[in-house]
């Protein structure tokens, strides 16, 4: 009986199937007597981890991106609050020798905020240029001003605010309003970008008056398509 057309060459056809060849070479040994892995398995394996492996790179750095979005607001939110604090502090301050009409004192006219409990005895940080009474840089927030109880001022000032010798007569205390210079998750520096009080919404850079706002000098967009810089 001649043999059908072909059938060699299916019978060659199936013996190089790959279920064939997985068939076949399963738990085979290394000829020195070791298991391992065939060629085709290890292709196989490497493959699929490289896919993993792209897969969860992404993932990774959205995860890095979002860790470096939450430390950004919350030093924004910390830096903000110090300067808010001390503001709150300069409210009914009194100097010597600088009349009202060249620096106005918000205290005669403000009445102090409950959160305020000490008062700047320093006014030599203060120029002509800054009646608000903003920090003037943000090194002095971390080094720190000259306060006095605003208790012990009140308890001796008169109709129309606290007396000016009785801020002099008490002796002052040095307060931090932050444990050390921020630095931006983003850029790795403390290269803030610094707006005053009499700076545009769209300044582009810092009037120098005072410090009323930060933001994050990066250019580079956020997860939320905002710009780190308008945060």
């Amino acid at each position: 009986m001649k043999p059908k057309p072909f059938a060699r060459f299916n019978e060659q056809a199936k013996s190089c199937s790959p279920r064939t060849i997985f068939s076949s070479h399963r738990g085979q040994q290394r000829p020195d007597g070791s298991p391992g892995f065939t060629l085709i398995e290890l292709v196989i394996t490497v493959t699929v981890m490289t896919i993993l492996t792209l897969g969860v790179i992404p993932l990774a750095q959205v995860a890095i991106r979002r860790q470096q979005e939450q430390r950004l607001r919350e030093t924004l939110r910390a830096i903000r609050s110090a300067i808010d604090e001390f503001h709150r502090d300069t409210v009914g301050m009194q100097c010597i020798g600088i009349s009202a009409s060249s620096l106005p004192s918000p205290g005669f006219s403000a009445a102090p905020d409950p959160r305020s409990k000490v008062i700047t005895a320093d006014c030599t940080i203060f120029g002509v240029d800054n009646p608000d009474r903003y920090p003037p840089n943000l090194e002095i927030l971390v080094n720190g001003v000259d306060v006095v109880p605003r208790t012990t001022v009140i308890a001796g000032s008169g109709p129309s605010g606290p007396n000016a010798t009785d801020i002099n007569s008490v002796a002052t205390k040095k307060k931090i309003y932050l444990r050390g210079m921020p630095i931006d998750p983003l850029t790795g520096k403390a290269d803030w970008e610094l707006r005053s009080s009499y700076d545009a919404v769209d300044a582009a850079s810092w009037g120098g008056e005072n410090v009323f706002d930060i933001h994050s000098a990066s250019k580079r967009t956020a997860l939320n398509s905002e710009k780190y810089s308008d945060w």
